[in-house]
C-alpha cells in the first residue's frame, strides 16, 4: 500500500509541475519551433554592437543565444567577413537582424545554410550590384548635410546629425553617448555590391522608421515591398532598436516563429 501512496504522490507532484511549467513551454515553442534559438545582430554605421543593448536582454530573456557582431566597418568584405566568422561559430541555424547599412551586410552573407531568415531593422536591402551608399543617396535625407568625411575616405556625423537626425526620439543622455561613441565608417565599405542578394531564398522581415531622417522612410516602404518582406511600421527614428526594443524585439520572436517554415 506504502508503494501505491507513493506512486500517487509521485504522480500528483508530477502533474503540478507540468501546469507551472506548460506556459513557458508553450512560449518557448511559439518563439522558435522551427529550431532556431540563435540570433546574430550586426549593427550598422557610426554604431557598434552596442546598439542592441536594449534589444538582446529581451530576446536572452526567452532563452535565445544573442551574438551582437561587432562589424569593423572598414571595408564591405571585412563587415561580411566578421559576421561570417561569427555564423561559422554557431552549431545551428541563425537569424540574421541588420540596422542600416548592416542590411547590406546581411543580404550579402545570408546565403549561408545555417541562416534561416533576415530582419531588416530600417535597412537596406540592396539587389544584385547595388549599394547601400547608391540606395541611401537615391532618396535624399536631412542628415546627407551633416556627413563629415576625413582624408582616410572614413565618414562622421556631426554632433547636430545625430541628436536631429540619426536619433532625434532618444534622450539628451542617450545621444551624447552615441555621438562621443560613433564608428567613422568607410565610404568604400556603404559602396559594396552585393553578389547575390540571400532575401531572393530567405524568408525576410521589415521595420520600417516612419519618423527616419537617415534613410528614407518611403525608400524603406519600397525595399520592404520589393523583397516581399513581412513589414512592420513604428514611430521611429533611424536607430529603433534604441528608441523601441521592446517592437523590434517583438518582430524577431515572429520572425524565429516562422523562419524555415515559409
Amino acid at each position: 500500500m506504502q508503494v501505491f501512496k507513493f506512486i500517487r504522490n509521485l504522480m500528483a507532484t508530477c502533474a503540478t509541475l507540468l501546469a507551472i511549467l506548460a506556459p513557458a513551454i508553450r512560449a518557448t515553442a511559439q518563439i522558435a519551433p522551427t529550431g532556431v534559438k540563435t540570433v546574430l545582430l550586426v549593427h550598422g554605421a557610426w554604431a557598434d554592437g552596442s546598439s542592441w543593448s536594449k534589444v538582446s536582454p529581451l530576446l536572452e530573456a526567452k532563452g535565445l543565444h544573442v551574438v551582437a557582431v561587432q562589424i569593423p566597418l572598414t571595408s564591405f568584405a571585412d563587415d561580411v567577413s566578421a559576421t561570417q566568422r561569427a555564423i561559422d561559430l554557431e552549431d545551428g541555424p541563425v537569424l540574421l537582424v541588420g540596422h542600416s547599412y548592416g542590411g547590406a551586410v546581411i543580404t550579402e552573407v545570408g546565403n549561408d545554410p545555417k541562416v534561416a531568415g533576415l530582419v531588416y531593422v530600417s535597412a537596406v536591402a540592396p539587389d544584385k550590384g547595388e549599394s547601400a551608399f547608391g540606395l541611401i543617396t537615391s532618396v535624399p535625407t536631412p542628415i546627407g548635410t551633416e556627413l563629415r568625411p576625413d582624408k582616410s575616405g572614413f565618414i562622421k556625423l556631426t554632433p547636430k546629425g545625430i541628436a536631429e537626425d540619426f536619433a532625434q526620439d532618444l534622450s539628451p543622455k542617450e545621444i551624447s553617448i552615441l555621438t562621443a561613441s560613433q564608428v567613422p565608417t568607410s565610404v568604400a565599405a556603404m559602396k559594396g555590391e552585393i553578389t547575390v542578394p540571400a532575401w531572393k531564398s530567405k524568408p525576410s522581415w521589415y521595420i520600417i522608421a516612419a519618423n527616419d531622417r537617415t534613410i528614407s522612410p518611403d525608400l524603406e516602404a519600397s525595399q520592404a515591398k520589393k523583397i516581399d518582406a513581412t513589414t512592420t511600421t513604428v514611430s521611429s527614428s533611424h536607430v529603433v532598436m534604441l528608441a523601441h526594443p521592446s517592437k523590434v524585439a517583438s518582430v524577431i520572436f515572429e520572425a524565429l516563429s516562422k523562419a524555415g517554415s515559409k
